[in-house]
C-alpha cells in the first residue's frame, strides 16, 4: 500500500475514535460543510492544517454531501527551505496545492508593536482575497480544540470578558464568505500523535520574528495558558472539556452583564423592571 493510503487509512482505523468521529461531529454539529459549497482549504504548513486537508480529502472522497475544496498554500515569506518542507509533505500526502505569494513577513518586520496581531489581519486578508478570486465561499482553518480553550481563557484573563474561538462565522468584510474551522473538537495531542505515528515532520511557527524574538508578548501568553491548563489538568483530567462545556452552557441569570453587537447591558436592567413590575401588582 502507497504511504498516502497509509496515511489515510491511519486517519479513519487508529484515530477513528479520537480524530475522525470529532471531525465528522464538528462538521455535522455545527453545519459546517453544505451542499455544493466551494471551499478554501488553508495550509500553513503545520500538521493542524495538513491534517485538515486530509480530512477535508477523505470527506470529499467519501462523503454524503457533495462540495468542492482547493488545497491552498500562502506563501508569506518562508525561507526556501521551509516552503521545501510544504511542498515534501504535500506530495507525500498527496495533497495538490496551489501557492500564491505575499509580503506578510517582510511588512511584519518593520512593526515592533502587536506584530503577531497585525500578521493574523494581514493573512485574513490575503486568504480571503484569495478565496474570493478562487469563487468560494467558505475557508477552512486548522484551529482545533485546545485553540479554543486558550483563546477563550486568554479573552478572561487578559481582555477582560468572556468569549471564545466560533466554530464559524460570517465575514465581516466579504460578504458570502464563511469561515469554518471542522477540527474544532480535536485535541492537540491527537494531532501530534497522529503525526507521531506516520513518521511526519511539519512546521512548527515559521515566522522570521516569532524565530528571532522567542519571548514576545503574544506567543509568551498563550504558552502561559498551555501551561496552566496543564498543571490544571493533573488534579483534573476533564478541566479542558468543562471549559469547553462552560462555554456553551452560559446561565444568563446569573452574569453581571453581557455584550451584544457592542451594546453593553447589566444584569440590573431586567432586576430593576421585575422589582417594578411586583411593585405594581
Amino acid at each position: 500500500m502507497e504511504e498516502y493510503k497509509e496515511i489515510e487509512r491511519s486517519i479513519i482505523k487508529k484515530y477513528r475514535k479520537t480524530i475522525w468521529s470529532k471531525f465528522v461531529k464538528a462538521v455535522s454539529d455545527y453545519e459546517l460543510i453544505e451542499e455544493n459549497d466551494n471551499i478554501m482549504v488553508c495550509i500553513s504548513g503545520g500538521k493542524d492544517s495538513f491534517l485538515l486537508a486530509k480530512c477535508m480529502q477523505e470527506l470529499h472522497n467519501h462523503g454524503k454531501v457533495k462540495f468542492n475544496a482547493h488545497y491552498v498554500v500562502m506563501n508569506p515569506g518562508y525561507s526556501p527551505k521551509n516552503l521545501e518542507l510544504i511542498k515534501e509533505n504535500a506530495k507525500r500526502l498527496n495533497i495538490d496545492i496551489e501557492i500564491f505569494e505575499s509580503n506578510i513577513f517582510e511588512v511584519v518586520e518593520t512593526v515592533e508593536k502587536s506584530p503577531c496581531y497585525l500578521c493574523a489581519r494581514m493573512r485574513r486578508g490575503y486568504l480571503y482575497n484569495k478565496a474570493k478570486e478562487l469563487g468560494c465561499n467558505k475557508i477552512a482553518l486548522g484551529h482545533h480544540f485546545d485553540d479554543v480553550i486558550e483563546t477563550s481563557l486568554l479573552s478572561m484573563f487578559y481582555g477582560s470578558e468572556v468569549k471564545t474561538m466560533m466554530p464559524k462565522l460570517h465575514s465581516d468584510h466579504y460578504e458570502g464568505l464563511e469561515l469554518i474551522r471542522p477540527l474544532y473538537l480535536i485535541k492537540q495531542s491527537d494531532i501530534i500523535s497522529w503525526a507521531k505515528s506516520n513518521n511526519l515532520t511539519f512546521l512548527n511557527c515559521a515566522c522570521r520574528f516569532t524565530e528571532q524574538n522567542k519571548d514576545n508578548y503574544e506567543s509568551s501568553k498563550r504558552k502561559e495558558i498551555a501551561h496552566l491548563i496543564e498543571e490544571l489538568r493533573k488534579t483534573n483530567k476533564n478541566v479542558d472539556y468543562n471549559i469547553f462545556k462552560a462555554l456553551d452552557n452560559i446561565n444568563l441569570n446569573c452574569v453581571l452583564g453581557t455584550k451584544k453587537d457592542g451594546v453593553y447591558s447589566s444584569f440590573l436592567d431586567k432586576y430593576n423592571k421585575m422589582e417594578e413590575k411586583n411593585e405594581n401588582i
